[in-house]
């Protein structure tokens, strides 16, 4: 609605990415109501690793990755799985999936992706002002540990993609990595340690503590199953499991379940749920300084409130597919192997979903020829770190005052 006198917002999904968008637009003088069926900061927005990294510039689909699909998913504890009843589903998916890691696509959304996140450390700490939970949000490096020093080279696309972005990082030998980790086997022998970053100690009690923000400056928080969206005249109506409500301007913040809420207005988006799993040690007996990926495994590892958490795995079933906790009890004995003196006897598995699409963007801005409708989801793995960025961008837009950013990358329509 730009240009139009501050009213009010529906924002349907209480996510993370859903709050922060509420707090910019709270912040810039609008009416907001959060709709969601579960509780705030739940979900993918609650099960993650806690990473919040200026950095995060580069893309899940890279060049020469299809060599290594085939090994993942023959391998029962590794980094991918597909149900079969989902791969023919998912084939056209994958397929953008791969052309999007394409040399000649890599660059723009490389630097798509450093304009989202880039300012995330410095907008959570202003969020999370004044809310008392400010010690949520810790000054953190991001450990990339390998066994074999000769895999961590800094010259291979990943890292030279970072470098060339002005990421701060440097290699480091396995007597330095027990400096900065004591905790970490010896066989670990090098890693790569981006710097100047931060992490959540608990990703759920963040989300919490900022709705909680949102609602002393005013919002209102509405629990219901969000089951239709549809044009009436000048106006939507958001049907619900209580009833109909009536709404000038709407932003669809849904994640994964935004594609199906979109899909009756005509709107066909390449939107897959990402499933991942983590596996929370409840009494580790020991402390990890940062986070830590094994890369190897593909997956992260961080001390949290409630233990150590380790969090990955990318499992491609549908969205409405039942857990298979298996894909988190790996973790069990992958962790052991990064920390030997982990105490892996008290554990708790968890699934949640992410929303990817293939080029690893999100989708943010106005819906083409659908005044008042505005999206912000399907932030694969990054939904943490972009979220105040997106919310901020967002709220902007609604407010029509004018952005510094190109939002081409980003748009709804690219899917066409």
């Amino acid at each position: 609605m730009p240009g139009a006198a501050r009213g009010s917002v529906h924002v349907l999904g209480a996510g993370i990415v859903g709050i922060c968008t509420a707090l910019s637009l709270l912040e810039k003088g609008f009416d907001v109501e959060l709709i969601d069926r579960n509780d705030p900061a739940s979900g993918a927005s609650h099960g993650n690793a806690g990473v919040i990294s200026p950095w995060s510039c580069v893309p899940q689909s890279m060049p020469g990755l299809w060599k290594q699909v085939p090994g993942w998913l023959i391998d029962r504890e590794g980094p991918l799985s597909v149900r079969l009843s989902h791969a023919p589903r998912m084939l056209p998916w994958l397929l953008r999936f791969l052309r999007a890691g394409g040399a000649d696509r890599l660059p723009a959304i490389a630097d798509a992706m450093n304009a989202l996140n880039r300012p995330n450390v410095e907008l959570y700490r202003q969020h999370l002002k004044g809310t008392g939970q400010e010690g949520l949000l810790r000054d953190a490096a991001y450990v990339h540990v390998f066994r074999n020093p000769a895999n961590a080279d800094l010259d291979a696309l990943g890292w030279r993609m970072r470098l060339d972005r002005g990421v701060p990082l440097e290699r480091i030998d396995g007597n330095t990595l027990r400096e900065i980790e004591p905790e970490i086997a010896p066989d670990y022998r090098a890693a790569i340690v981006i710097r100047d970053q931060a992490r959540a100690t608990d990703p759920g009690a963040l989300g919490r503590a900022l709705m909680d923000k949102a609602l002393r400056m005013g919002a209102r928080f509405r629990r219901a199953e969000i089951r239709g969206l549809r044009r009436d005249g000048s106006e939507w109506r958001i049907d619900t499991t209580g009833d109909t409500i009536t709404s000038t301007c709407t932003v669809v913040a849904m994640g994964a379940w935004s594609a199906r809420l979109l899909a009756p207005l005509g709107l066909t988006l390449p939107l897959e749920a990402e499933r991942g799993y983590h596996l929370m040690f409840a009494n580790p007996g020991i402390a990890v300084n940062n986070s830590v990926m094994d890369v190897e495994g593909k997956f992260v590892a961080s001390s949290m409130r409630d233990g150590l958490r380790c969090a990955g795995t990318a499992e491609f079933a549908g969205l409405d597919a039942p857990p298979d906790y298996r894909r988190a009890e790996v973790f069990r004995r992958m962790a052991k192997r990064l920390f030997p003196r982990l105490d892996t006897e008290t554990v708790t598995p968890w699934m949640g979903v992410r929303p990817s699409f293939p080029d690893s963007l999100p989708v943010i801005g106005a819906v083409p020829g659908a005044a008042g409708l505005f999206v912000a989801f399907g932030h694969c793995h990054y939904g943490l770190g972009m979220a105040p960025n997106t919310g901020r961008i967002l709220a902007g837009l609604i407010a029509g005052e004018p952005l510094n950013l190109d939002l081409a990358p980003y748009d709804i329509g690219r899917f066409a």
